[in-house]
């Protein structure tokens, strides 16, 4: 006996090709998100974008040279910022490397009006637009960032490797923005024209007045003395910063340590000019607590100079008192008086 769950397949045969695979997926509300989300019109498209070195995934369609993101899109921008425009009015900055994941609220009919879900794994955004009567959430893996209206959205984030996350909601109409977590609890207001971050993800560790910009960082021209001779007076081969850098060497690599741009490779032409004479000595070092320091080399004998000649010079008369004889007894007195009696 066949189950009616079979006699309904059967029946279903080749007439209905898109009720077998809701039956052959049985989680087809999750498994199927991707291909329905794919079957979207371009009208129903979140934001759409002009970016040429991008990679895309999700609900995407190229149409006259734009690519138009739709519900559950996913893009990456590469060496350079990406902007991308909304449907709804405003744009985005998406940094360079750095993956943004773009959904909206299906449950609001209207595409022009609906709320927008932001997830931000690592790297920087920058949001420009008004913000509508739904507010919007940007979601990072430590923390989630509401963004409620009314007011003008000037919002940056920048998220590196450990989890610190920075965001700066700037301008005098700046919306309403609160920081929670998404694992400890917690709530934080970031303040219009307010710069904070939040240390590894946490609301427990915020640092109020953070220096650095939170959005795309940008690379300062180096300013050398060719380009301004006139400025203090620097000459072009004159270095600066010290005896041995450059005003390249004296920029601050924001992109480097944010994780956003890959680190410079190395220099294929010599350090040292030809002609110079350079040389580099590779020593180990190597320490070992349990045998003693080797004892220092003796050190070579001084080096003497011959002793200078000596002129012959006369001594002087001495002026030592002369000693006197030493007296004789008076037995020798008595000797000497017999050998005069009796002779030789």
């Amino acid at each position: 006996m066949q189950k009616p769950y079979s006699r309904l397949f059967l029946r279903l045969g080749r007439s209905a090709p898109a009720a077998r695979r809701m039956l052959a997926c049985p989680l087809w509300a999750a498994a199927c998100a991707l291909p329905l989300a794919a079957q979207q019109t371009p009208s129903e498209a979140i934001a759409h974008t002009s970016a040429k070195e991008v990679q895309v995934a999700g609900a995407v369609d190229l149409r006259g040279g734009e690519l138009r993101l739709g519900n559950g899109s996913t893009i990456t921008a590469a060496d350079q910022p990406v902007k991308i425009t909304l449907t709804r009015g405003g744009r985005l900055l998406l940094c360079s490397t750095t993956s943004l994941h773009l959904s909206r609220d299906r449950s609001i009919p209207d595409p022009a009006n609906t709320a927008l879900m932001m997830a931000l794994d690592r790297g920087a955004l920058e949001a420009h637009y008004t913000v509508g009567k739904y507010s919007d959430v940007l979601l990072t893996p430590d923390l989630r960032i509401l963004i409620s209206g009314p007011g003008e959205a000037d919002l940056s984030v920048r998220i590196n490797a450990q989890g610190d996350t920075c965001v700066d909601n700037h301008g005098a109409g700046a919306p309403y923005v609160t920081v929670s977590s998404q694992l400890a609890g917690g709530l934080y207001r970031v303040m219009p024209n307010q710069r904070v971050s939040f240390e590894h993800g946490s609301l427990s560790e915020m640092v109020d007045n953070e220096p650095e910009s939170c959005g795309c960082p940008v690379t300062p021209p180096v300013e050398t003395a060719a380009t301004s001779p006139a400025k203090n007076n620097i000459h072009p081969a004159q270095p600066v910063g010290g005896p041995s850098s450059t005003p390249a060497d004296t920029a601050f690599p924001l992109k480097e340590s944010e994780g956003l741009a890959a680190p410079p490779a190395a220099p294929t032409t010599p350090v040292v000019p030809v002609g110079q004479v350079h040389a580099q000595v590779t020593v180990p070092l190597i320490y070992n607590g349990t045998a003693p320091a080797p004892a220092p080399p003796p050190a070579p004998p001084p080096v003497t100079a011959p002793p200078a000649p000596v002129a012959d010079i006369a001594a002087p008369p001495s002026t030592a008192t002369p000693q006197k004889r030493p007296s004789h007894g008076f037995f020798h007195r008595i000797g000497r008086f017999f050998s005069r009696i009796l002779g030789p």
